[in-house]
């Protein structure tokens, strides 16, 4: 039983080494970074898209803040079918102003996702360019429904080493959490469900802004940068390039964005991200609706992993690109595996505990505790970093014992890539591949089934 236990313990902390030296990795380069000087956005020309989808609560605001913001910026509003007001609201926008652009879409080509969606506004302003456009100067921007990005974003994005390089197909821009200082989210619940709420969008803003930052900082070296569904921005020319003339370069994929930023760089572009800039969103404060919404992101991900072989053949990306993109493509296979290996050690310490205390205590005091207690420092301490890293970067007014807490909450908010990954599998393996929609905190009931959480 003692052997058990001991090779138990060698093997979680074997795993959680390795996944150890690289989180150092990420750390190295998250604190590497440097701010770099703006460009002028008046060198280019600016599009947004934006799906919707039974986003009354939010468009309106969104539209005119955009228009506020960017006045030279055209936006192309999506209407996916919507159920409520989303298409009268932008139709009413659009009426005033002539760089308000309504894309309506309607059932049985609609609600079959994001990617569709954008494609059919990316159609709509291939067909509204003139055909003397240089199409290295025109950029296209992706936001969500509730996307705000910040004063000078596309100054940011012009930058010298961003657009102002030509040979840069598609830029990312750092995410935040829009709506962190809400104290009373739940007003009709008590105090435990609003603290439960708050912390739930700290963890995705702790997230977002620094062990997805670092990695992207990382992967802006070996330029296997990936793109995100808020706050992407791709030159056409890119666009034009791997959609091969059928108007859809957005590929169909649950992780959309992910795969639009491998077909760029499959294409020979080079993608970059950037903390120079960000674009806020509303964060998700109920459970349920989080664990939908990565289960999608996961699912996803298992769908891409079938251009590893392109990224293994492809002239333009390098060996070490080619190691980060197969191991962010397995990662949610890896989770699978993980809820097997790392509860052994402590299950095999919990059998020895109940049919050999006696060997069980021998181990221990042999220097097993050793073991025990580098596996938990290290189980724990990798994800607990970020919140320190957090506090250190945004948020020092909130003190050293805060991110103790949310080290703490973040090392528990991390589990849920395991129920994530397992609820991926099983929609892959069952063949379901439905978009499922994430509903706005402000959405209480949306009728029809397209809108039922999955």
């Amino acid at each position: 039983m003692r052997l058990l236990v001991a090779v138990a313990q060698s093997l979680s902390l074997l795993l959680c080494s390795i996944f150890f030296l690289y989180v150092f990795t990420l750390i190295r380069a998250y604190l590497g970074w440097k701010p770099q000087p703006a460009g002028r956005s008046a060198d280019f020309q600016w599009h947004f898209l934006i799906p919707c989808r039974d986003e009354e609560a939010v468009i309106g605001a969104t539209v005119s803040n955009l228009r506020e913001k960017f006045p030279a910026a055209h936006l192309w509003v999506i209407d996916d079918d919507s159920e409520d007001e989303t298409g009268t609201i932008v139709a009413a926008f659009a009426h005033h102003d002539d760089h308000v652009h309504l894309v309506p879409r309607k059932r049985p080509e609609a609600r079959t996702g994001k990617g569709d969606a954008l494609n059919a506004a990316y159609r709509d302003l291939e067909a509204w360019l003139p055909d003397t456009v240089d199409p290295h100067h025109v950029v296209v921007g992706v936001f969500d429904a509730d996307g705000k990005p910040a004063e000078g974003c596309l100054d940011a994005c012009a930058a010298p080493h961003l657009f102002g390089d030509p040979a840069v197909g598609a830029v990312q821009i750092e995410v935040r959490i829009l709506n962190l200082n809400e104290r009373h989210l739940l007003p009709e619940k008590g105090k435990a469900a609003n603290l439960f709420a708050r912390t739930l969008l700290r963890m995705q803003d702790i997230e977002f802004r620094v062990p997805i930052a670092a990695l992207q900082l990382v992967r802006r070296r070996i330029n296997t940068v990936g793109m995100g569904g808020n706050g992407q921005f791709t030159r056409l020319a890119a666009l034009r390039d791997i959609d091969e003339g059928s108007g859809i370069p957005w590929r169909g994929s649950l992780l959309e964005d992910f795969e639009l930023g491998l077909h760029i760089l499959l294409a020979g572009w080079r993608n970059e991200y950037t903390r120079d800039t960000h674009v806020e969103q509303e964060g998700l404060f109920n459970l349920r609706r989080l664990i939908t919404q990565r289960t999608r992101w996961g699912q996803g991900n298992m769908q891409c992993a079938r251009y590893m072989p392109d990224a293994w053949a492809s002239y333009h990306v390098t060996n070490a690109g080619v190691s980060e993109i197969s191991y962010y493509l397995i990662q949610p296979w890896l989770q699978i595996l993980g809820t097997f290996v790392y509860p052994l050690p402590l299950l095999a310490a919990g059998l020895s505990a109940l049919f050999d205390p006696e060997g069980l205590w021998a181990f221990l005091m042999a220097g097993g505790w050793a073991l025990f207690a580098a596996y938990l420092v290290v189980g724990i301490g990798q994800f607990a970093v970020w919140a320190f890293l957090y506090v250190a970067a945004n948020e020092r007014r909130s003190g050293w014992w805060r991110a103790v807490g949310w080290g703490l909450a973040y090392t528990l908010y991390t589990y849920k890539f395991y129920v994530t990954s397992w609820k991926a599998m099983a929609r892959l393996l069952t063949g379901r591949s439905g978009w499922s929609k994430t509903r706005r905190n402000a959405e209480v009931v949306i009728d029809g089934p397209i809108a039922k959480e999955a």
